[in-house]
């Protein structure tokens, strides 16, 4: 990245270690980031050894993974005792991610002197409720950090629920060295598909705002293709009986959790995002890295993320618009010169964004 190593660490401050987007990218940040300067990631909830049980992958960055234990309902001693933290190991500088962590964990930093503060907006959906963006307007004043968001329609939405100018944004980005195109029939094999034939993707916990259902109804639109779905959530057992009902039960298959994404973008012809509201989701970033062209329902900030040669971005309003995008989709002829992975390497790869927010944590002092 071409930054010199300032004393102390750099630590990225999320509520809680979940499999999820927001998750996923401040824990590939903080291995970026790690190259060139001590990185830590605070989780306010939850502990260690629970964390790896339940999220393996984890385990390679154990060494890096604080938690602070916060239980339910409001800890008015966390400010304190993270601003304690943030003394003792001399951070350099605080980022955070998502409300409570700029709650809690900003405000704190300030306290403590940490001279560079940053928060990311991941999405502003949370905004639209009054109670919130009182919270949030308190707790940017109280932390005065750089405030970033991940992706266009999230600054357009900040800067109109906060009455401020938009902030800057940086876009999400994946590990394009990890996600890398490969023989999609081992792929295929290790997840126990079928070796041939067109197989639709889709990468999402099972809740009502991903859509999962809208692409198991368009599903019956797109003769003898295979649906395969990576993910858990409230709506398993609801969507397993969507598919019983539209006859559609021996061309879904539901995954559940599973960590070797890259395996399952592979495997597939093209992945399917049917979210009825999204952020910048790096489940778009991940495939297209891989060599894998996407369908995705046009909201939030799917179109900063779908390259524009390959992809198809569908009107949720248009009714059969979402089957006949996946019915059109290519399957395993597709023409091997046309990949979204160079829209990937060029926008939104995991150095572009780790060099944008490490220049942020080398400049000015707050």
């Amino acid at each position: 990245m071409g930054y010199a190593a300032k004393a102390g660490p750099i630590v990225h401050v999320v509520q809680h270690l979940r499999p999820g987007g927001l998750e996923v990218m401040a824990l590939e940040l903080a291995r970026a980031q790690a190259r060139i300067q001590p990185t830590l990631v605070v989780s306010l909830d939850g502990d260690l050894e629970t964390t790896l049980e339940s999220w393996p992958r984890l385990q390679a960055q154990r060494d890096q993974l604080i938690f602070m234990g916060k239980g339910p309902g409001v800890d008015f001693t966390l400010p304190w005792r993270l601003r304690a933290y943030f003394r003792r190991i001399g951070a350099i500088g605080v980022h955070t991610h998502h409300v409570g962590p700029l709650l809690y964990a900003g405000p704190a930093a300030r306290l403590a002197g940490v001279p560079h503060r940053v928060h990311t907006e991941h999405d502003a959906w949370h905004l639209q409720d009054a109670k919130r963006r009182r919270i949030v307007r308190f707790a940017l004043a109280a932390a005065d950090p750089i405030l970033i968001a991940d992706a266009p329609h999230v600054a357009d939405a900040v800067a109109r629920a906060l009455s401020r100018p938009p902030p800057r944004v940086i876009l999400n980005g994946v590990d394009t060295e990890r996600f890398s195109p490969g023989d999609r029939i081992a792929a295929r094999r290790g997840l126990g598909l079928p070796e041939h034939g067109k197989i639709i993707g889709i990468a999402a916990r099972l809740e009502h705002v991903k859509g999962v259902d809208l692409a198991i109804a368009a599903l019956a639109a797109v003769p003898d293709a295979l649906l395969v779905i990576a993910g858990g959530g409230s709506e398993r057992e609801n969507l397993l009986s969507l598919a019983a009902s539209l006859g559609l039960a021996e061309r879904v298959r539901l995954l559940g959790h599973v960590d070797d994404t890259v395996r399952l973008y592979r495997a597939v012809d093209v992945l399917c995002l049917p979210s009825r509201d999204e952020g910048l989701p790096l489940a778009l970033l991940e495939a297209q890295s891989t060599g894998t062209p996407v369908v995705a329902m046009r909201v939030g900030g799917v179109p900063a993320g779908v390259d524009p040669v390959t992809g198809v971005l569908v009107d949720p309003q248009e009714p059969g618009a979402l089957a006949r995008a996946l019915r059109n989709a290519p399957g395993e002829v597709m023409d091997p010169g046309r990949s979204p992975r160079a829209f990937v390497e060029r926008t939104a790869s995991l150095d572009a964004m780790a060099s944008a927010y490490t220049a942020l944590m080398q400049g000015p002092e707050k």
